[in-house]
């Protein structure tokens, strides 16, 4: 089955560094965090490609790590595609620095690198290096002036921009 979203990322095989210039914003409030986010942009990896309506869910698990949810729809099949994983902070639990799995002993970085402090509104993340970026929004449509200020952001840290994919969320 064709993984989800950027949570996927043991695909990786368990690798939970952090790039170059790249780091975890500070005062994260995991209560603040959970919910559902709204991929915006992406950049590509074949656990998410010909995905639309892209979004994950995140809630508190009894041991202390977050549950995870993607899901996203499968335009060629025209189906729903769903994952579960878990994810878990690397270093202090008020860093946006954690380690995320879908099976196993696996896992990947997801390092929450800019975030909307006041409403939690956007997050941009990044995996293990800047193959890995996605912009995420508390809903299915981001101000287009913010997209284009936060997109300029990531450009300048060295995601290579130019390759988004917009994902269709109507």
């Amino acid at each position: 089955m064709k993984k989800l979203l950027f949570l996927s990322l043991v695909l990786l095989g368990g690798c939970v560094g952090r790039p170059d210039n790249i780091d975890p914003v500070s005062h994260f409030d995991t209560t603040r965090y959970l919910g559902k986010w709204y991929e915006i942009a992406r950049l590509d990896h074949s656990f998410e490609r010909g995905l639309s309506h892209v979004t994950a869910d995140y809630s508190v698990r009894q041991d202390g790590g977050l549950k995870v949810v993607n899901r996203g729809y499968d335009d060629g099949s025209k189906t729903w595609k769903e994952a579960d994983g878990k994810a878990y902070f690397v270093d202090k639990k008020d860093a946006g620095y954690l380690k995320v799995s879908f099976f196993g002993p696996f896992y990947g970085s997801y390092i929450v690198f800019d975030l909307d402090q006041q409403e939690y509104s956007y997050s941009m993340v990044s995996g293990p290096d800047k193959s890995y970026f996605w912009l995420l929004s508390r809903t299915p449509t981001m101000d287009a002036a913010l997209q284009q200020r936060l997109i300029a952001k990531a450009q300048s840290l060295g995601f290579d921009t130019s390759k988004l994919i917009y994902v269709k969320q109507n």
